[in-house]
């Protein structure tokens, strides 16, 4: 076959190709099956045309135009897109909650414990205060016997921006330890829980026996309860990692890993952006003596309400079935 009738004989299945190629890429979602199949057929055809062109007619203007052809259609009909970071929309209405939904048993485990070691810590330190002290520097509890929350001192000296860096910083790190530290067969997870429930129960039990207590829910209502929430939530995610490691299932371990790992990403990544504004509201609103603890406590209960509205977001299960867009 000579030149010239190689171009006669190709030039027309390039131009569909090009044409149809086109298309795909203005509007992809219009595509219909037979498009995409005819287009998928064509770039089949290229591929062998690009061969004989490269063998006997190298350096042409028809080998160069197979090959442009070639490398744009295996750029488009081969391309990975499960790679690709998702839209924020996309990310709080379908990977954020259906992650999180996964994560209910290991978040009734580790709520439940949460609270049983917090109630543990209450009891202990009302009875002996101090293993309440255990958990304070000497300087906070010589305060407290001076009729002083550590939080007046800390706040008078420190200006509110760089307070809110070091609390988001601070939590930001906890959420990590929580979850990382649960692919050590979960005990990380389930000791930090552990943790920062005797420490809670504890101080709250110290600061009550100094009748301090109301000055310490002062300046916890606006940003503990979904504090503590998006701990147990990282400490839930980094747990169902750790099992993977210890529960026997038909699946692979590293397969399974994998999957509990990336679900633990996407709920750190989730959770990240809401320590970042309650850095901001422990740092400027919490220390506040201005507000009265009513408004406190309607403005941690209504972060608490809007993230469990995106984090078990009702209309998931719709957006599921869907499919990948």
């Amino acid at each position: 076959m000579d030149y010239q009738r190689f171009v006669t004989l190709r030039q027309p299945i390039c131009d569909s190709f090009e044409k149809g190629l086109e298309k795909a890429r203005r509007t992809p979602r219009e595509l219909s099956y037979e498009e995409l199949e005819e287009l998928s057929v064509l770039y089949r055809q290229l591929l062998n045309d690009h061969a004989l062109a490269r063998s006997r007619f190298p350096g042409t203007g028809m080998a160069r135009r197979l090959e442009m052809l070639v490398l744009q259609g295996t750029q488009w009909l081969q391309r990975d897109t499960g790679r690709r970071l998702p839209p924020l929309r996309r990310f709080l209405s379908f990977y954020f909650p259906n992650a999180m939904g996964r994560l209910r048993p290991q978040l009734a485990v580790v709520a439940a414990l949460f609270a049983f070691t917090a109630a543990m810590g209450f009891s202990l330190t009302a009875v002996e205060p101090s293993v309440g002290m255990l958990f304070l520097p000497a300087e906070s509890v010589t305060g407290l016997e001076q009729g002083k929350l550590w939080t007046d001192s800390i706040f008078a000296v420190t200006p509110g921006s760089v307070a809110s860096t070091r609390i988001a910083s601070n939590n930001i790190s906890v959420l990590m330890s929580a979850l990382a530290g649960g692919m050590v067969a979960g005990l990380g997870a389930l000791w930090i829980i552990c943790l920062n429930g005797m420490m809670l129960g504890s101080v709250i039990a110290l600061t009550a026996r100094f009748s301090m207590a109301d000055g310490l829910l002062n300046f916890i209502a606006a940003h503990g309860p979904l504090e503590i929430t998006l701990i147990l939530v990282c400490a839930a995610a980094g747990l169902r990692g750790g099992l993977g490691l210890i529960q026997a299932t038909d699946r692979p371990r590293v397969e399974v890993l994998q999957e509990r790992g990336l679900d633990g990403l996407i709920v750190l990544l989730g959770c990240i952006p809401w320590m970042i504004v309650l850095g901001m509201v422990e740092g400027f609103i919490s220390p506040s003596t201005q507000l009265p603890l009513g408004t406190k406590v309607a403005l941690g209960g209504l972060l608490e309400l809007v993230f469990i509205l995106i984090a078990w977001n009702p209309l998931r299960s719709s957006t599921l079935t869907q499919g990948e867009a």
